[in-house]
C-alpha cells in the first residue's frame, strides 16, 4: 500500500501554518509550525517533507491570496487541492469539528469534499473573472455616489416627483437645481461630478469586457445563456466568469446551493417548518439573477432584440430558453396571486432560473468541440 503524507495549509498574507498527517492514521494531526509565504520557503518545505519517499498531497482553503501556492506545488509534481471555503466549513460543522483549518485540511480527504474547480493554470478565464470583479467594485462606487447625492438633496428638501431616478428626465431636473449659498452649490456640483465620473468609469470597464469577449474561450456559453429571458450580455459574462465549468455540478440543485438559492433558503419553495439557510447568495451572480428574475413578471414573448441575439444558437438551447419563459412567467403570476411579497417571488424565480442556466451551460460545455 502506498504511503501518502497529507499536508494541510492555512495561508495568510505573510505566513503559512502547516500540519501533517500520515495515510492510514486515524489519530492526531501533527502541527509543524509556520513558514514564510514565499516561493523559497514553500520549496524548502516540500524538500523536507518528501525525504521519507512518501507522496505528498497538499490541501488548503481558497482565500484572498489566490492560487499561487497551488500553481507552485503542482509545478513541483505534488497534488494540491484547493477547497471551496463555504463547502468546507459546512463539512466541519456537520462533523462537529472545532479546529484550525490547517489541521482540518491535513486529515485524509473525505469523499464528500468538493474542490474548487476554478483552480488551474493562469488562463483567459481567470483574467476575465478579475475584470468582472472590477466591474462589481465600480458598480458599488456608482451606487454610493448616487446615494450621497440623493442624501444631500433630501437634506435640502429637493425631491423629484415624477419618473424614475437616474433616467433622462431626472438628469435634466438635476441640471436645473441651484442653491443660495456658494458652499452648498459647490458641494452639490461635486456630488454630481462624482456620479458622472463613476458612471463613466463603469462604462469603460464594460467596454473593455465586450472588447475582450470574442477572444474568451467561454464565449459560446455566454452567447447561449442569453437565450434566457432577463439575462443580457453583461449578466451572462458575470455568471460564466464566476462559475467557469458548469459540468462540475452533477445536478442543478448543486449549482443553486453554490449561488445561495438552495431549497432551505427559499421561503416559497421550502417545506413548512424547514429552517432557512444562513449562507447568502454569491454576491455578483446573485445580483445578476435577481435583476433577471424581474423580467418574468411579463407574459412570455421573445422580443425583436432577443430574436436577433439567439437566432444563431442551437435549437436545443432556444427550446430550453422558451421552456424557462413559459414556466417562470406562469410561476411568477401564481405566486403574486397568492399575495406573496414581490421580493420573495423574485427570489423563488431566481432560484428556478439557475436550473435552466445549468441545463443550457452543460449542453454547450459538454458538446463535442469542432475540429
Amino acid at each position: 500500500m502506498e504511503h501518502i503524507r497529507f499536508v494541510g495549509l492555512d495561508i495568510h498574507k505573510q505566513r503559512i501554518s502547516v500540519a501533517v498527517a500520515e495515510s492510514g492514521r486515524s489519530g492526531s494531526v501533527e502541527y509543524l509550525g509556520e513558514i514564510a509565504n514565499d516561493a523559497d520557503a514553500i520549496s524548502k518545505l516540500c524538500d523536507r517533507l518528501r525525504r521519507s519517499s512518501k507522496r505528498l498531497t497538499f490541501c488548503y482553503e481558497a482565500g484572498p491570496c489566490g492560487y499561487g501556492v497551488h500553481r507552485q506545488l503542482t509545478s513541483l509534481g505534488h497534488r494540491c487541492d484547493v477547497v471551496a471555503p463555504s463547502l468546507d466549513s459546512e463539512e466541519a460543522r456537520r462533523s462537529g469539528e472545532d479546529e484550525p483549518p490547517r489541521r482540518h485540511h491535513a486529515r485524509p480527504p473525505q469523499s464528500g469534499r468538493r474542490v474548487d474547480a476554478r483552480v488551474g493554470a493562469r488562463s483567459d478565464h481567470e483574467a476575465m473573472r478579475d475584470l468582472v470583479r472590477l466591474r462589481s467594485v465600480v458598480r458599488q462606487v456608482v451606487t454610493r455616489a448616487r446615494q450621497h447625492l440623493q442624501g444631500f438633496l433630501l437634506r435640502h428638501g429637493r425631491k423629484h416627483e415624477r419618473g424614475t431616478a437616474w433616467r433622462m428626465a431626472y438628469r435634466r431636473w438635476l441640471s436645473t437645481l441651484a442653491f443660495e449659498h456658494p458652499a452648498q452649490q459647490i458641494a452639490f456640483q461635486d456630488y454630481v461630478d462624482a456620479v458622472m465620473d463613476a458612471e463613466r468609469r463603469l462604462q469603460q470597464v464594460e467596454e473593455q469586457i465586450l472588447s475582450l469577449l470574442p477572444e474568451w474561450n467561454q464565449r459560446p456559453v455566454v452567447d447561449a445563456l442569453q437565450a434566457m429571458r432577463g439575462i443580457a450580455l453583461i449578466n451572462a459574462v458575470v455568471l460564466v466568469a464566476d462559475v467557469g465549468d458548469f459540468t462540475r455540478f452533477s445536478n442543478p440543485r448543486q449549482l443553486m446551493a453554490y449561488f445561495g438559492w438552495s431549497l432551505a433558503s427559499n421561503r416559497v419553495a421550502r417545506p413548512s417548518g424547514a429552517a432557512a439557510s444562513p449562507r447568502p447568495a454569491t454576491p455578483m451572480p446573485g445580483s445578476a439573477l435577481v435583476e433577471g428574475a424581474w423580467a418574468y413578471r411579463m407574459r412570455p414573448r421573445i422580443g425583436r432584440h432577443k430574436v436577433d441575439r439567439i437566432e444563431a444558437l442551437p435549437k436545443v438551447v432556444r427550446d430550453i430558453g422558451w421552456k424557462a419563459q413559459v414556466r417562470l412567467c406562469t410561476r411568477y403570476r401564481r405566486l403574486s396571486a397568492r399575495g406573496e411579497n414581490a421580493n420573495v417571488v423574485v427570489a423563488a424565480i431566481a432560484r428556478e432560473m439557475v436550473g435552466f442556466i445549468w441545463s443550457i451551460a452543460c449542453t454547450v460545455q459538454s458538446a463535442p468541440k469542432a475540429a
